[in-house]
Parts: C-alpha cells; structure tokens; sequence
C-alpha cells in the first residue's frame, strides 16, 4: 500500500499555541459540531420538545456532555499517539480485532440508516424552502427525494478529496447559519429562567393526552427521550470522528500522520520529555477546542427543543411525516412572518447539510479503518484514499435508493438510526476509550513521556459514569422501547 504522509519517525513536534493564540487552531470542534448538530436535534429535539415541553432538557445536557468526556478523551489519546479511535480498539486486550469487528458490523448498518434517515430529513427541509408556485405538480410527491439527492451529491464533493481544510471552512459556515437561525427563533419563546432551572432536575414527564392519542406517539414517554439522548453530540461514530478531525488538524503526535495508519510505536516509545511537553501543550488546545464544540451543542439542541415546546406545543403538532417542515414553517410563519418562518427552516436545512457532510466525511473513514485491520487483503489493493472513496460511493448510491423508501417516514427513521448509532454501542466504547488512555498509551510512549502525559483522574471519571449512564439506558429503557408500547 502506498503510504500517504511520511512516518511519524521523521515528524518533529510543533511547538503548541500558548494563551489567546490556541483559539486560533480551533477547528475540530467546529466539524465536530456542525455534524453532531442534524436531525437529532432539527427533529428529534423539536418534537420532544412539543410533545413533552421543557422539562426533560436535562436529556440534551446529560446526553452531550457525557458523550464530551469520550469524544474528548479519544481525541486525547489520538494527540498523544497519532492514531485514530479504531486503530486504539485494535490494542485491546482479548482475541484479535475482536472489538474492531464489533464496530465494524454494527457501524455499517448504522452507518447506513442514519445516513439515509439524514438525507431524508434534509431533502424534505430543502424543498420547504422552494416556494409552492415554483415546484411543477408533477413534480410534487418526488421534489423532496430529488433534494435529498442534491444534497448526497454536494456533500460528496465536499468530502472527496479528504481534506481536512476544505471541511472545516464549510462547516463552520453552516455551524454560523444554524446558531443564527434557531436562536433567533428560540429567542421568542424562551419560558424564562425559573423554567429553565426546573427543566434539568430530571423530570419525566407524562406524555400528554392530546399527543398520547396520536398514532405516531407512544404513550412511554422514554421513546421520545432515548432518541434525542442517542444523537445528543451524535452517536459512536462522532465520537470516533473527532479523532479523525484532530488527526486532519495536525495536534501533537497528530501532525504529518495522515488517515488510515496506525501509529509509529518505535518513535513513540523513543519519545522524549522535551516532545512529551509540548504534546501536553497540545492537549490543551484540544481541550479548548473540544468544549466549544460542546457549548454550540448544548445551545443549538436546546434552542430547537425550546422553539418546539413553546410553538410546536401550545398548537398540538407533534410532526411526523414528510410534512414535517412545512408545518414547522407554517406555525413559524404564523407567529414572526414569512421571514421568522424562513429563517427556522434555513438553520434547520443547514444543521442537516452539514450533518450529510460530516456523516459522508465520516463513515467511510471509520469503515475503511476497520477494513484495513480486520480485513488485510483490502488494505493491500487499495491506498486509504481509494478505500475512502469507496465507501463515500457506497452510501452515495445507498442515499438514493433510501431517500425515497422512507419518504413518508423520516422521523421513525431517525428514531431507529439514533438508538442503534447513538445508545447501542456507547456504554462500551466509553470503557474501550478508557482502557486506551490509562492502560494501552503508557505502554505506547517511553517512560518518561508516558509520566508527562498521563492522563488526569477526571477522565476516569468522566468516562466510568458516561458507561453507567448509557448502560443503564441501553439495558433498563431500550428493550421497553424498542418492544413495548
């Protein structure tokens, strides 16, 4: 295979941004954002919000910070080693590959759903931003998958080179578009402090009787919170992901690696101190960067969750269908004008833009990692890019097909998507993540560099109750969800 950046061997540590100057290097964060922020939040947040109002919140709080400390602390093992999420899996202790293979099955249908529950959602926004008059009548029942087309069709171009600079100017772009929006909205019909307050002691709520007596709503209230508690800071993947975008930034170790190799543990393990420290300097401006990512999160998310409960809610709409945005932008409109309408429906066709892109940007990563370490033949025929691309072109034709399968459905594909992706196989890729960082990177790095690096108690912690918490949830509330009433 033919190697895409030179080896770590010859790469000598950047010195790290002191002071204000780390926010300048920010950057992960805003990919990271921008696609975590889709239609978990556009609609899943929207129609909790309506049919169970403001007070489980706490759902989208607990849910991204959570999902933080492993997203984090992965990246933190990647600026220290070099290597992406899958490569540290690879080192785990047991049979060979075993927790790569995991990922590998589950990712690829979870990869292929929550792709398609995307671009379905996004196509149907699209086309709500087209004027009625514009859309010939023939054309009505197929303008939604036609959207949901171009838009597959723009996000492949964005992410087919691979480069990390192309993507993050455009994310960021849309990330603006979003903030502005929904907040502008959510700004409206904020239910004050007092309420806010209230909404995070974790409360949950009955699910009312005008929405219990919906066909598209359960009467357990624990199938409107899982979902939006699975793609709260997206699901495994993302978390995964933001390794990849702190690879393409180039922090630490990180810089010259390149995708799709593991790491140089001969110069590792000949780290010095003087390369350990400025390693450490790094870390922390990860650390900056990864809590601005969950600050846009916990905003964003709770702004389209406010805006659903206090529009959505009082009008008992509790959206399904492919008609969902053009309620949304009807009651919008009938509250601020056209232009309040347009502006929501803008910010939330952004957020599922730039979730298509990151997803596409994404997945084939993830799966042409876990390709070349459980598969070897593969490796060896293709170089990462093309490995890459493959997989952008398999859920590139995989979108057009779904795109109109599930065009009467979006939302229940979105609900499936978010619970497989986002419940499923988070509980052990928190205590994967934390095997990696105290266990299998000291045993990476010299002696000396493992001492300057070592992780602080914090991260234990932080990852031991996300595997808790998301366990409890995965075993406790998912089986009465997915198989009761």
């Amino acid at each position: 295979m033919k190697e895409d950046t030179k080896s770590s061997s010859e790469m000598t540590i950047k010195k790290p941004p002191i002071g204000l100057a780390a926010f300048a290097l920010v950057g992960p964060s805003f990919v990271w954002a921008a696609e975590y922020i889709g239609s978990g939040e556009v609609i899943l947040a929207t129609r909790t919000g309506a049919i169970l109002g403001t007070a489980v919140l706490w759902a989208i709080v607990v849910g991204i910070f959570l999902k933080f400390w492993i997203g984090m602390s992965g990246a933190r093992y990647t600026v220290c080693t070099g290597e992406g999420m899958i490569d540290m899996f690879n080192r785990m202790p047991g049979p060979k590959h075993w927790a790569v293979w995991v990922v590998l099955v589950v990712q690829f249908l979870a990869g292929t759903f929550s792709i398609g529950a995307v671009v379905t959602a996004a196509g149907v926004f699209v086309s709500s931003l087209f004027p009625a008059e514009m859309i010939p009548e023939s054309m009505t029942s197929i303008f939604p998958g036609l959207c949901g087309w171009a838009v597959t069709i723009v996000a492949v171009a964005v992410v087919w080179s691979g480069l990390f600079n192309v993507l993050k100017i455009v994310m960021s772009i849309l990330v603006l578009i979003v903030v502005l929006g929904v907040l502008y909205v959510a700004a409206h019909v904020f239910p004050g402090v007092g309420a806010l307050l209230k909404s995070l002691t974790f409360n949950v709520p009955a699910v009312p009787e005008w929405a219990a007596s919906m066909d598209n709503v359960s009467d357990n209230p624990w199938k409107e919170i899982l979902p939006l508690l699975g793609w709260g800071a997206g699901g495994f993947a993302s978390q995964v992901w933001y390794t990849y975008w702190v690879l393409g930034a180039g922090y630490g170790a990180a810089a010259g690696r390149g995708y799709g190799r593991a790491a140089d543990v001969a110069s590792l393990r000949s780290m010095t101190r003087g390369a350990a420290e400025k390693i450490k300097g790094w870390c922390r401006v990860l650390y900056i960067d990864s809590s601005l990512a969950v600050v846009i999160g916990i905003v964003v998310t709770g702004a389209f969750f406010i805006a659903g409960s206090g529009v959505l809610g009082p009008e008992k709409i509790a959206p399904e269908g492919p008609d969902v945005a053009i309620k949304l932008s009807m009651v919008f409109s009938s509250r601020w004008g056209s232009w309040g309408g347009f502006l929501f429906m803008l910010a939330g066709a952004a957020a599922l833009i730039s979730t298509q892109i990151g997803q596409l940007a994404g997945w084939p990563r993830l799966l042409a990692d876990s390709c070349r370490i459980c598969i070897p033949g593969f490796n060896k025929k293709l170089t990462w890019k093309w490995q890459f691309r493959l997989f952008l072109l398999f859920f590139l034709c995989a979108n057009m097909v779904i795109v109109f399968c599930f065009k009467e459905k979006p939302v229940i594909l979105v609900q499936f998507a978010a619970l497989l992706d986002g419940l499923l196989l988070t509980p052990m890729q928190a205590i994967l993540v934390a095997v990696g960082l105290f266990v299998v990177m000291p045993k990476l790095l010299s002696a000396e560099a493992a001492r300057v690096l070592k992780p602080n108690w914090i991260f234990a912690v932080g990852l031991v109750i996300a595997f808790l918490v998301f366990a409890y949830f995965c075993i406790v509330q998912m089986p009465s969800t997915l198989f009761g009433k």
